[in-house]
């Protein structure tokens, strides 16, 4: 076989499959629209569930997703972008610097349930937080943190080094360099893994269940330390613990289609933010 037509069979091969995961995908989301298209409306929107969850809507659950994703970016932002300008732009590169980054892309692979136990062992239990939102934001922060960090390095290292040579020729400090001239063309990048990882949190279950989230709430969390009701684990109730699944499976339909438009949301946000930077930049 040549090797024109060993590539051309290759790209066959991986078009299939890839053909095969775009078609699967497709007809999840056509399930999940046609089921749950019905079912929402503006009270499915606004009003706390009522009868056991049979009836009402998610409005406490949207709040709660609302509440815990916002104080993950709050957390998680901050300290991971600073660790990729310390990591990029002033660790001394060698085997140390080598075991960080490889300790970080390790610790992005870690199933969410060993999360959620840390965020309890350590949080609630050792720290006195409590279960709640406080707790619940910390562990999705911890959880999200190698994703900003690397994509934020990813974005620093992406920055041409004459970015950095112009600056220190000039007489500006190393953090005025920085500052100035290196995070201004890094910031795409940064924001799209600050928002991809922030999708990530909203709909994760596993370590909120451990942390904070509530079975049933009508009313919305009034301090850091409350419980509060989210999306996802919302989502999981209705669709495997409630003892009426038959009634309530219209509104786990709903409660799907709503938290994956937040999510696409998101990522939507994520693209047009990180176009809206580059012909920024390029206007300069």
């Amino acid at each position: 076989m040549s090797k024109q037509m060993s590539q051309r069979l290759w790209f066959g091969i991986c078009g299939f499959f890839a053909s095969m995961t775009i078609v699967a995908l497709l007809f999840l989301l056509f399930s999940i629209v046609k089921e749950g298209a019905s079912v929402i409306s503006w009270s499915f929107i606004t009003e706390p569930p009522r009868r056991n969850m049979t009836e009402g809507g998610i409005w406490p659950a949207l709040v709660g997703t609302f509440y815990v994703a916002s104080l993950t970016v709050l957390i998680s932002v901050p300290i991971g972008i600073g660790a990729a300008i310390y990591l990029n732009e002033y660790a001394k590169q060698g085997p140390v610097v080598r075991v960080i980054r490889m300790s970080i892309r390790n610790l992005a692979g870690v199933p969410s349930i060993v999360y959620g136990l840390f965020g309890l062992a350590i949080f609630a239990s050792t720290l006195r937080l409590g279960v709640g939102l406080i707790t619940a934001a910390i562990t999705l922060a911890i959880m999200v943190l190698p994703w900003i960090i690397t994509a934020s390095e990813e974005a620093l290292k992406a920055v041409p080094n004459s970015f950095r040579e112009g600056g220190l020729a000039l007489g500006a400090t190393k953090w005025q360099t920085i500052r100035n001239n290196v995070l201004p063309s890094a910031i795409p990048g940064m924001a799209t893994g600050s928002i991809l990882g922030l999708a990530r949190a909203a709909g994760e279950t596993a370590p909120i269940i451990l942390t904070g989230a509530a079975y049933f709430s009508r009313n919305l969390p009034s301090s850091l330390n409350d419980s509060f009701m989210a999306l996802p684990y919302h989502l999981y109730i209705l669709a495997t613990q409630h003892a009426q699944a038959a009634a309530v499976r219209p509104i786990a339909y709903g409660t799907a289609l709503v938290l994956i438009m937040m999510v696409i949301l998101l990522n939507l946000s994520a693209i047009l933010l990180r176009n809206h930077y580059r012909r920024k930049n390029e206007m300069f």
